[in-house]
């Protein structure tokens, strides 16, 4: 069995994604949480981009004690000392330097020659090696490269000291025959190719992401680079769940396997879902809610008589619980910070104690806590909360068939002071958000609106996500209560506060960028 690494770059290339903006405490907790999925490598970000990218990459990597800890940097020598300043504290820092290799990069973007190229890539690694034990080169562009042009610039980077080389499908082009026959042309081509890991990364635009991976590992690669669900710029990347569990069901064919905690994909897959506001299609392989479902009577007939008649990944194997603890308002703080502990979080005991106020708030309304409820709780008070910005005191809505809706609503800034609007809508949630706009004093623009039950019953908690684009900052925000325009309302807040909060940053980095 050749064992497989797996290079997580949800927080790097996953962020990318349309509207996601992650904040510190966010990185961290999924970081954490791909440590105990046991994943090999985690690309926390690019370092030199801003001073926020900058001190995540460097608490993630001090935080993180049994995974890798890489950051993303261009061939110029200021990349690679941020890099090193923020990755340095780590178990073992490694480097991802990249340039663009294909015809239309060289010309269009960098406008430099190929041998200026190569000049260029052979100088940064050198000068990474002086502080990296593990330098990653990539091929921007790879599989539009001309092959001989590939190959003898990755003998050059191997000269200099690169240790794994990278082969990007980076806009989603290839096919994974032709993804394979790169990587054989270059292990036929490259000299010096064993002194190196051979790396794949693909990404989704015609749905072949995962294919590819898979080829790749058909043709020697070792390394597999993707996201949590897939997410990422455009299509997106491929889905390392789906790798790895494919590697795992047929590894009579693969004879590869990785060092995965397969028993925490479902609750990754999950944390990195609620986060970044991307919802998992119901159909999705591994991890949607119908993975496990089946509605056709004779498949269900035969799951009765025998699971492996239709079920060819089992439930538990990636960590689908078909039954969770509950909890109730005869609950104690102990049994709360143990089911939270079992969830896989994390809290301080100031946070425990916040929490523990919101769940006996909750158990008062609600006979039974589960914990899809005890999770919304959780992001509600360890992530959804800007203290610096606004908050909301109270609102009401008034609505009737025969009557305009109108909202009033109070606010908190973050001086303390309050707010009061009203305004009126088509609908209470327009309303409501033109009351808010009101009190922001700025231009909202709705981008999406999606909302869905934490769990079952009439007494379910709301959780609602959006989409919003505030001066020419797109970003998403999320709300959970029991009533759906409460949640409506802080999921608009919450989005609003990352927007202000982004904006913040900007202004800090602009400031010691001057000085």
């Amino acid at each position: 069995m050749r064992k497989i690494n797996i290079f997580d770059t949800t927080l790097r290339d996953g962020e990318q994604s349309a509207g996601v903006n992650l904040n510190l405490h966010e990185k961290l907790e999924i970081a954490r949480q791909l440590e105990r999925l046991r994943v090999d490598i985690i690309e926390a970000g690019f370092p030199a981009a801003s001073k926020g990218d900058f001190q995540a990459v460097k608490q993630i990597a001090e935080t993180i004690k049994t995974c890798s800890v890489t950051g993303l940097s261009r061939s110029v020598q200021s990349d690679i000392d941020a890099a090193w300043e923020a990755l340095k504290g780590g178990a073992e820092p490694r480097l991802h330097l990249f340039i663009a290799t294909s015809p239309i990069h060289m010309t269009h973007k960098l406008r430099m020659t190929p041998e200026q190229v190569i000049e260029t890539a052979v100088s940064s690694v050198k000068y990474a090696k002086r502080y990296f034990p593990i330098v990653q080169w990539s091929a921007e562009d790879a599989c539009r490269s001309e092959l001989p042009f590939l190959a003898k610039i990755i003998t050059e980077v191997i000269k200099a000291g690169a240790t794994v080389i990278n082969i990007p499908d980076t806009v989603g082009y290839i096919t994974p025959k032709e993804y394979g026959n790169i990587f054989t042309f270059l292990m036929n081509n490259v000299p010096n190719i064993e002194k190196v890991s051979l790396s794949a990364h693909c990404h989704d635009d015609l749905g072949m992401a995962v294919a590819n991976s898979l080829a790749a590992i058909e043709h020697g690669a070792t390394q597999i680079e993707g996201t949590i669900n897939g997410i990422g710029e455009r299509a997106g990347n491929a889905a390392l769940e789906e790798i790895a569990v494919a590697l795992y069901i047929r590894k009579d064919y693969y004879q590869a396997e990785t060092r995965l905690n397969l028993q925490e994909i479902k609750r990754t897959s999950n944390l990195v879902s609620k986060l970044t506001g991307m919802v998992i299609p119901p159909n999705k392989a591994v991890v949607g809610k119908n993975a496990f479902a089946h509605e056709s009577g004779i498949h269900q007939d035969g799951v009765l008589k025998e699971k492996t008649t239709y079920e060819i990944i089992s439930p538990e194997l990636v960590g689908v619980q078909s039954n969770s603890m509950v909890l109730g308002k005869h609950s104690g703080r102990h049994a709360l910070r143990n089911r939270v502990e079992e969830l896989g979080y994390t809290l301080s005991d100031e946070e425990i104690n916040k929490l523990f106020v919101r769940f006996k708030e909750l158990a008062d309304k609600k006979k039974d806590i589960t914990d899809d409820d005890l999770v919304a709780l959780i992001f509600e008070e360890k992530f959804d909360h800007f203290k610096d910005f606004y908050q909301l005191s109270s609102l009401q809505v008034q609505y009737g068939t025969n009557q305009i809706p109108t909202a009033v609503v109070v606010l908190k800034d973050g001086q303390g002071n309050e707010i009061q609007e009203a305004a009126t809508g088509a609908g209470s949630v327009e309303a409501l958000y033109n009351t808010l706009e009101r009190c922001f004093k700025t231009s909202v623009t709705l981008l999406d609106y999606r909302i869905e039950s934490v769990s079952g019953g009439r007494d379910a908690l709301a959780q609602v996500f959006v989409k919003v684009r505030v001066n020419d900052i797109e970003t998403s925000g999320r709300g959970t209560a029991q009533d759906v325009l409460e949640a409506s309302a802080k999921a608009y807040i919450n989005a609003v506060n990352r927007v202000f909060m982004i904006e913040t940053m900007r202004a800090e980095n602009q400031k010691v960028a001057m000085q």
